[in-house]
């Protein structure tokens, strides 16, 4: 089975798989982050446990308080891949360039890994 949704036109520079990004998490890697940009009442249908939660709205006043190294992989999850592509595109020119967009998102993550995470 394809790592990323069918069709999908996966950019290496910018983004990362579900299931990369499950084998770095569950791996408790130190030198990865698991990164959910959604907004709040989204994580109250699905999350994925351990993710930290920034909205996407408060990621540039957060960079600083997230405590990451620049070359830290960061795994940005939304619901679909779209949003967490601009904050990885967003975070990458401000200078951390580890940051990578969750192909397919929560969505394809469900698809691929877990059905029992709730699509929305």
């Amino acid at each position: 089975m394809n790592d990323n949704p069918p069709n999908y036109p996966f950019n290496e520079s910018l983004e990362i798989s579900v299931v990369e990004t499950n084998t770095k998490h569950s791996s408790g890697a130190k030198d990865f982050l698991l990164l959910d940009v959604r907004e709040p009442h989204e994580l109250a249908i699905a999350s994925i446990e351990g993710a930290t939660h920034v909205p996407m709205g408060d990621i540039p006043a957060a960079l600083a308080e997230l405590d990451i190294e620049e070359d830290t992989l960061v795994a940005v999850l939304c619901r679909t891949g779209k949003r967490s592509l601009d904050v990885a595109m967003y975070m990458q020119q401000q200078g951390f360039t580890g940051a990578r967009s969750i192909a397919g998102g929560i969505h394809w993550w469900s698809d691929r890994l877990d059905p029992t995470i709730t699509k929305y």
